[in-house]
């Protein structure tokens, strides 16, 4: 990314929601702050449930003009009129689902902390990659995505790359210079007021 250019956000949902409320406090959100896309990323694999959030998120998220994708499931993203799908097996299935939902659908790939993952994603056809953790949790094997892992990327590859997982203030400053989105999601949604964090977050974005 040139020198002048800030990252994005790529706002994450909870993994699990509230019908009843989420799509307002999305909503509050996505109107108080510039947001490139929305990740539908729930934790259940119930397909009525899923459904249920899909159009209840995909109505508020296209009369705002952003872009929604959803975590792995493919089939739901084309049958429910998402934009596309965010693909949770590194470049395994890149490009039959690059196949299977056409070119103009948004697809990325979580490699976790590979490159190679993350370049084989890219040449399949992959949108963009996202790479993480990138703050310590204790969720996952502790295998983090460093700073060198980031900057590697920004050098040489031109596909768009995300940093996301355990992010706050000091780490986004750091790789802000080499990211072109921020993977947020738990880290604003645990906060009584999500819009006033994401905000205190996006501060910390410099180029």
């Amino acid at each position: 990314m040139s020198d002048i250019e800030l990252p994005q956000i790529y706002l994450i949902t909870p993994p699990e929601i509230e019908l009843s409320s989420f799509p307002d406090q999305l909503a509050a959100v996505l109107d108080t702050a510039d947001i490139a896309c929305v990740r539908l990323a729930l934790a259940t694999r119930d397909e009525d449930r899923l459904s249920r959030a899909a159009d209840a998120l995909r109505e508020v998220t296209h009369a705002r003009d952003v872009a929604i994708v959803i975590d792995a499931h493919v089939i739901l993203a084309e049958r429910l009129g998402l934009d596309g799908v965010h693909l949770t097996d590194g470049a395994r299935s890149v490009a039959k689902t690059r196949k299977d939902l056409g070119k103009d659908a948004i697809v990325g790939a979580f490699c976790s902390a590979s490159s190679h993952e993350g370049m084989s994603a890219a040449e399949n056809g992959a949108d963009y990659v996202s790479f993480g953790p990138v703050g310590a949790t204790p969720l996952g094997d502790g295998t983090l995505a460093e700073q060198d892992l980031f900057e590697w990327w920004s050098q040489m590859i031109e596909v768009p790359v995300v940093a996301e997982g355990a992010l706050d203030v000091d780490i986004i400053a750091k790789l802000s210079p080499f990211t072109d989105f921020f993977g947020i999601g738990e880290e604003i949604w645990r906060t009584d007021d999500p819009a006033s964090k994401l905000k205190d977050l996006q501060a910390a974005f410099s180029a």
